[in-house]
């Protein structure tokens, strides 16, 4: 993991008081430990014309495992692959925003005591990271960039393999920034954006990281306009952290200070400019919320105790399954071992009591191959999990569930394509999320789910998750499906042989 910091100067202002600015020496080479390996920072070249400081970050992949593996039930499962064949050691990340804040600490806040001025003012900065991770590709990493004052934001999408360019671009860039920038600004957005645009974070993400976010983001971050997302994937999608720092993103007493003393008022006037009743309007019920209760509405009417979350992400259904005693056994099923281990911290299985934790089991699997695991269960759940498969591997599916599982009731929620057009900020023709392989309209929908039910013995009802748009439907489709019992089967064929 490794990236460099340039400057150019003059012989009155050379461009070696970058080593001042870092308080780190540009005739010594220095290593100094983190909790998952050493940190390096060396100067490459140092002269009075150009200087350049370069911080290599060995990653420890002994210690990367231990310390991910965590304690007790929250831990995620020791056999991993992923655990021991992933891009950490290489691509930058978390990790190496960590390295940053520890290494460059006095920098990161613009001490330095032998060159104030310098640290007080605008230099000439080249920054380059060779393997960025970047989720949203490298547009989005010039949205986030861009409007932070650098005047060069060069993302160049690194191949999968140069060998075969037909196999596409991956997900990391070579990133090159240059601009005009304080050195403590330039690596607060190092600090924050780094983590942001891989979208991970190798530590559990704890209140105290809105205070991290806030300090760091302090002076640009209010005002840039990808705030929402920032935050977001900072506080790694903890919706109450995120609404907590948005909220204190927001109007400060400081703004509300400068405009009273603009306008000649008193600051209580400015602030009780907004009407009360707003704060107590009604909000509408998130699309997740309303999906999770009719899932639990539908478990409910089914009778069903035993149930599985195939493809339960970061454990929501599960939480919500837990506060209801009856249901008796809940197992989420995931093959993402990041998704187990948010799952099992968001429900403080190392902290729950015997009792409630013997209801709940997290597993590590993939639902395209048959899982004897999986068999006995009352009811299984697939709540948005079809549409991320590829169409050819929806038959494994099927079969692994339907054909091998074999719960009474299974449910399936999928998002409705239709109704996209109500989605104002979903430019035409995109699904709603980047790792949808397809999303379905409601008599596509109807149609698959009703040659599954008739291949495997299931009656199936459909029912609107949202609000039922006349003219596109509902946001999201539902399917219940229910085991028909054999002499039902039987009495169907009478029928139908009497008919024929």
């Amino acid at each position: 993991m490794f990236m460099t910091i340039s400057t150019t100067g003059t012989q009155e202002r050379p461009a070696t008081d970058l080593g001042f600015l870092l308080h780190k020496h540009p005739d010594r080479k220095q290593s100094f430990s983190t909790s998952h390996g050493t940190a390096h920072v060396l100067y490459p070249e140092a002269s009075a014309e150009r200087c350049t400081a370069a911080l290599l970050l060995e990653v420890d992949p002994v210690a990367l495992v231990r310390r991910g593996k965590g304690k007790g039930r929250g831990g995620s499962p020791d056999l991993a692959l992923a655990q021991y064949v992933n891009d950490r050691p290489y691509a930058a990340s978390s990790l190496l925003a960590v390295a940053l804040s520890t290494v460059f600490k006095s920098a990161l806040h613009g001490v330095c005591n032998a060159r104030p001025e310098r640290a007080e003012q605008p230099m000439p900065l080249r920054i380059e990271v060779p393997a960025l991770p970047a989720r949203g590709g490298a547009e989005l990493v010039r949205e986030l960039f861009a409007p932070l004052g650098w005047s060069t934001v060069e993302a160049v999408p690194v191949p999968l393999d140069a060998q075969f360019p037909e196999w596409g671009d991956s997900r990391y860039v070579q990133l090159t920034l240059e601009g005009e920038l304080r050195l403590s600004d330039a690596l607060r957005h190092l600090y924050v954006l780094l983590p942001v645009l891989d979208d991970s974070k190798h530590y559990w993400v704890s209140p105290d990281e809105v205070d991290k976010l806030l300090r760091a983001g302090e002076g640009w971050l209010a005002a840039h306009p990808g705030q929402k997302l920032i935050t977001t994937r900072y506080l790694s999608r903890r919706w109450g952290l995120t609404r907590q720092a948005t909220e204190r993103l927001a109007v400060s007493l400081h703004n509300l200070a400068r405009l009273a003393d603009a306008d000649d008022i008193a600051v209580e006037e400015i602030d009780n400019a907004v009407a009360q009743e707003t704060e107590t309007e009604e909000r509408p019920t998130p699309l997740a919320e309303q999906r999770r209760e009719a899932i639990l509405g539908a478990l409910r009417a089914a009778g069903a105790g035993r149930v599985l979350d195939l493809g339960c992400g970061q454990g929501q259904l599960v939480q919500a399954l837990l506060k209801d005693a009856k249901f008796t056994e809940i197992v989420g099923v995931d093959v993402s071992v990041r998704a187990l281990t948010i799952a099992s911290r968001r429900l403080k299985l190392d902290r729950m009591g015997e009792r409630q934790a013997e209801r709940v089991s997290l597993l590590q699997g993939s639902l395209t191959y048959t899982d004897k695991r999986l068999t006995g269960y009352d009811a299984a759940v697939l709540s948005e999990v079809i549409e991320h498969l590829d169409l050819p591997r929806l038959p494994a599916l099927e079969y692994a569930v339907f054909g091998s599982a074999r719960p009474r009731t299974v449910i399936v929620t999928t998002p409705n394509v239709e109704y996209n057009v109500r989605w104002e900020t979903l430019p035409a023709g995109h699904v709603r999320h980047g790792d949808h392989r397809f999303e379905w309209t409601r008599e596509q929908f109807r149609d698959w789910a009703a040659k599954v039910a008739e291949r495997h013995g299931y009656g199936v009802e459909f029912e609107p998750v949202g609000p039922d748009d006349p003219e596109v439907g509902p946001p999201t489709q539902m399917a219940v499906f229910t085991m028909v019992a054999p002499e039902e089967k039987n009495t169907e064929n009478v029928k139908e042989a009497k008919v024929a």
